[in-house]
């Protein structure tokens, strides 16, 4: 089972390149949008690995048998609750008068960042 140390060192990696990428993507508030990403690549993988965590779910780590991509559930959830965190920190702060399709695209390159750390780097 993974561990809180493997859990908020993932999600420490996953903030920073998240919140980089984003702000590197964003043309207008760089600064408070990567801030944002941040915390969504922050807060989501804590939140999905805590729920895999507490429910003793240890085949969601299997990894997938494709060597360049060697991607497991975890790994995907990891994604999609930043992605989910990233677009409610983001379309309540920074871009909360953006349009949907802004804050959506730049909650996916969040939680792009965290799946690919989640696949590669731990």
């Amino acid at each position: 089972m993974i561990s809180w140390t493997a859990i908020l060192y993932g999600a420490a990696l996953s903030a920073l390149f998240g919140g980089l990428l984003v702000a590197a993507a964003d043309r207008g508030a760089r600064l408070p949008a990567g801030a944002g990403a941040a915390v969504g690549a922050f807060a989501g993988p804590i939140a999905w690995n805590a729920i895999l965590r507490a429910t003793h779910a240890a085949t969601f780590f299997t990894d997938a048998p494709i060597a360049v991509m060697p991607a497991s559930w975890q790994d995907t959830g990891s994604g999609v609750f930043t992605i989910a965190v990233t677009a409610i920190v983001l379309g309540f702060g920074a871009h909360a008068t953006a349009p949907a399709r802004r804050v959506v695209a730049l909650s996916m390159l969040a939680g792009l960042a965290a799946f690919l750390v989640d696949v590669y780097l731990y």
